[in-house]
């Protein structure tokens, strides 16, 4: 399905580069960059869990302009526009705008988070933050999908989302999304995102980033 969405956007603009989880990237001559995982939640998908995502980004210059995450056993449609918010259509059409949750307190929070898929090889498990935030937090969730958890946080579904280690095609999408809704996402230590290889990242419904922050800060001591 990569190769089909890669082929199709190189008809349509063969200027764009192309940054893929199974072809890798491919350079193009204009500043343009499409960020695409064709499958989030592999695992889920094999097993026959609902929860799997088709995830599309583009990029200008390492500026999100465009993110759509799909859920297709669900049929919803999660989508920004850099500058005019965000949206999901769901099955039958109907169309509404994303706005994070209200929750405040990150004691009454439902976060979410992921563990690496090379945490036999790093060593980075993820584990001493879920200690630390099972007591801070009133929920902890793990969907197996990272751009679905990004848009359930832009839909005010989820608080919070944390994860040690994504590639640009799994939040590319769904950083869009959580910030067009209004919501905040940074690197786990606070710093801005950019585009990159590989980034831990906190995304939130704002009123408890901070929050996550210190617990985050806490974890790594």
């Amino acid at each position: 399905s990569e190769q089909l969405i890669k082929t199709r956007l190189a008809a349509a603009l063969p200027d764009h580069g192309f940054v893929g989880e199974e072809t890798g990237a491919t350079n193009g001559t204009s500043p343009f960059v499409w960020y695409v995982d064709p499958l989030d939640g592999t695992m889920n998908y094999a097993h026959g869990l609902p929860f799997f995502s088709v995830s599309l980004a583009l990029a200008h210059n390492g500026r999100s302009l465009l993110g759509v995450v799909y859920s297709p056993m669900l049929d919803e449609c999660f989508y920004a526009l850099a500058g005019e918010g965000a949206f999901v259509v769901q099955a039958g059409g109907e169309k509404r705008p994303l706005i994070p949750s209200p929750t405040t307190d990150l004691q009454a929070s439902l976060l979410c988070t992921g563990y690496p898929h090379n945490r036999r090889l790093t060593g980075i498990t993820n584990l001493p933050q879920t200690a630390v935030f099972l007591h801070a937090a009133q929920g902890i969730r793990r969907l197996g999908t990272a751009a679905l958890e990004l848009a359930y946080v832009a839909a005010g579904r989820l608080d919070g989302f944390w994860e040690l280690r994504l590639s640009s095609w799994d939040y590319a999408a769904g950083a869009l999304l959580v910030q067009e809704a209004g919501g905040r996402i940074t690197q786990t230590n606070g710093t801005p995102y950019a585009l990159a290889a590989e980034l831990p990242l906190v995304a939130s419904n704002g009123h408890i980033h901070e929050q996550m922050l210190a617990v985050l800060a806490e974890a790594s001591r």
